[in-house]
């Protein structure tokens, strides 16, 4: 139903610059990511001077933000520079959106309600339903995420919440969560990389830690330096195989897509060449 979005997308983090992920975007696309989500980050998306240039450096890829936040952009810019770019480009801007964390601001009152607002703002000013996503967890915004929009971008999750959420939004409903990925088969050094880009931001962060133990892990796993049950969960590690066999599980508990986030120890470095690797590997 959502061919056109492939079932493996690219997640490029926003530590890897703005101006390489331009770059980036084109070799992505020439690789066979239909997909291109662009973390956001705390930052206001302003006029959208990432996410349009990767538009106009591709040909037909999809470039999706991860996540616009609520709080730092107006809606109805949004609205305005969402037209204006898919005028000049055609429709292939994904608007993801989000609430952001509530640590993040000395205001965060009545979220919900904030994130109804601006979705309303949005299918008022013509943006169309099919090109919004919420970055939603819990059950309220994936409910939202299925009345209102296309569906919903879960970031740091597991598979059992792919299951939860699959049946909340019900079963036409776009469902593309974030997982990521390190190529190194040796597994105390993938939890060395990977560990540190699970911990900070998201362990000190309620909406995250809240939702992973709703879906099956504890205080200790997510107190202190985390479990490795905890990183080898959210971070696929090994042969491509290895880490497709995992990534799927989200596919298995219904997922239409996954956001493939590439981990390395530099974590500026250049994802490029670990996306052609998974890409010479992918499923038939």
């Amino acid at each position: 139903m959502y061919e056109q979005f492939g079932i493996y997308g690219a997640w490029l983090n926003p530590a890897l610059g703005d101006a390489p992920r331009i770059e980036y975007a084109a070799q992505l696309e020439d690789l066979g990511y239909q997909t291109i989500w662009a973390g956001i980050g705390p930052d206001p998306v302003g006029d959208m001077d990432l996410l349009e240039p990767m538009i106009a450096a591709t040909r037909t890829a999809i470039i999706a933000s991860a996540i616009v936040n609520m709080w730092q952009d107006d809606p109805h810019s949004i609205a305005h520079h969402y037209h204006r770019i898919v005028d000049r480009h055609g429709p292939r801007l994904l608007l993801g959106i989000g609430l952001g964390h509530p640590e993040s601001r000395d205001t965060y009152e009545k979220p919900y309600e904030k994130m109804v607002d601006y979705v309303d703002a949005l299918l008022g000013h013509r943006v169309p339903p099919e090109a919004i996503v919420i970055g939603a967890l819990g059950t309220k915004t994936l409910k939202l995420a299925s009345e209102k929009t296309l569906g919903a971008h879960p970031y740091l999750t597991v598979p059992a919440h792919t299951r939860y959420a699959r049946e909340v939004l019900g079963a036409n409903v776009f469902l593309a969560p974030e997982h990521k990925v390190v190529m190194i088969e040796d597994v105390e050094e993938a939890r060395r990389i990977g560990r540190p880009a699970v911990q900070y931001p998201y362990l000190g962060l309620r909406n995250y830690t809240t939702n992973l133990m709703r879906h099956g892990f504890t205080e200790a796993d997510i107190d202190g330096s985390c479990s490795n049950a905890l990183i080898d969960a959210l971070v696929a590690h090994g042969s491509p195989e290895t880490i497709y066999k995992q990534i799927d599980e989200h596919l298995a508990a219904g997922a239409d897509h996954v956001g493939i986030q590439v981990l390395a120890e530099d974590h500026t470095a250049s994802p490029v060449e670990a996306f052609r690797i998974l890409a010479e590997h992918r499923p038939q």
